[in-house]
């Protein structure tokens, strides 16, 4: 049986982009994925400019774009109280357009990105619990293949990538450290030929909608509101719920969303208050929204995942290759995460609870905007993460220890 450095739970963007940088600097990495290579997924699809200067970092910002995903220019906010504010996406290094792929195209990248860097990936494999060595120290996990056969995946540390629900979080009892009081229920279709140069944003009473442009020439198309008004609302069916949010929050865009050809049905996101948990301990970590979920409101959760794969990774490496205790290089990533984190997380709380006006509104997407730029600052300063013939594994191969 292969042991491996670290065993991955979750195949999504955040486990998917940590099992690929672990690979890329020398790891033995095992990557766990209960759904099928490519499948899709509720998501706002948005990545923000944190997101984008990652993936240019990593090398894999080109194969999105050659996916057909159009480049994004511009923001437009609209608000109740005037005429809409656009800001332009001004071009840095890294990032000269905003893109929003489809989970299909974005996950599927990653997860092929991380097998070509020598990631194992275990597709239609369910994990069902966490193994323990003979000291209580987390060494992996205990999963079943499709067919029902079980596996045992050992590894030095097992990564929690798995999601709000996370198996990894509940098994080894990690506490919430802060918890969420609001949430936004949400409910969305694509549609086709609905004209639109960029994302579009519109806060209104009790309610917001958005405007997301993706693959195939379809624009994804989401309306807001609490979890108890979208109950209510719902009781007169979906669709009058979505006409009547959309209307609400977005009077200016609702003519010519309904226009556009819907190319398929209504989707719906009940709602889950935020979340962060501590997010390491012997053997194990968490990352993506296993360890830190904030509503989708803000449309920050790929980029959150991409930029948190990376602090966890250099956290993990350290502890692999012996350069720092495994205490000290997890705490540091989990201190890290929440520096960048947590003044977004305050301000998606207040826009998720749908309690504000205009002028407020205008104030907490400031706040949002002045948090996103403190991100880029951080991750701007780091090194890139190509794997090239001048750049040599961060972990030797034959000098990660088999036990931790």
């Amino acid at each position: 049986m292969t042991r491996y450095d670290a065993v991955v739970v979750g195949g999504r963007v955040a486990g998917a982009s940590t099992a690929l940088l672990l690979a890329r600097a020398g790891a033995r990495v095992a990557l766990v994925e209960r759904g099928r290579r490519g499948t899709d997924t509720v998501s706002t699809h948005g990545l923000m400019r944190a997101g984008v200067l990652q993936l240019s970092r990593w090398g894999v910002l080109e194969q999105v774009v050659s996916a057909g995903t159009p480049p994004i220019s511009r923001t437009l906010f609209h608000f109740q109280d005037g005429d809409p504010v656009q800001v332009s996406i001004r071009p840095s290094p890294g990032v000269t357009a905003l893109y929003a792929p489809r989970r299909t195209v974005l996950d599927r990248i990653l997860v092929d990105v991380a097998e070509e860097a020598g990631a194992h990936v275990f597709h239609e494999t369910t994990a069902t619990s966490v193994l323990h060595d003979a000291t209580g120290r987390v060494a992996g996990v205990a999963a079943e293949e499709r067919r029902g056969t079980p596996v045992r995946i050992e590894g030095t540390i097992t990564i929690g990538a798995d999601g709000i629900r996370s198996l990894v979080a509940h098994q080894v009892g990690a506490p919430v450290l802060r918890q969420g009081r609001t949430a936004s229920a949400v409910l969305y279709r694509y549609f086709g030929d609905l004209p639109s140069t960029g994302y579009e944003w519109a806060y209104g009473a009790g309610s917001a909608a958005g405007l997301i442009p993706t693959n195939d020439g379809a624009t994804c198309v989401f309306v807001s509101t609490t979890p108890e008004q979208m109950r209510r609302l719902r009781r007169s069916g979906s669709e009058r719920a979505f006409v009547s949010l959309l209307g609400s929050a977005a009077p200016a865009l609702s003519e010519r969303v309904l226009a556009s050809p819907a190319r398929t049905s209504l989707r719906g996101w009940s709602g889950v208050p935020g979340h962060v948990r501590h997010s390491w301990g012997r053997g194990w970590a968490l990352v993506g929204d296993a360890g830190y979920f904030k509503d989708p409101i803000t449309a920050h959760g790929i980029s959150d995942s991409l930029r948190d794969a990376e602090l966890l990774v250099d956290g993990v490496l350290q502890a692999l290759s012996g350069s720092a205790r495994e205490e000290v290089a997890l705490a540091a990533y989990q201190a890290t995460r929440e520096r960048l984190s947590s003044q977004l997380f305050a301000a998606t709380e207040e826009v998720a609870g749908y309690c504000w006006d205009a002028a407020r509104c205008r104030k907490l997407i400031r706040a949002v905007s002045s948090a996103m730029s403190d991100e880029v600052d951080h991750l701007q300063a780091r090194r890139d993460r190509r794997l090239t013939r001048d750049l040599a594994p961060f972990v030797p191969p034959d000098s990660v220890p088999s036990t931790g």
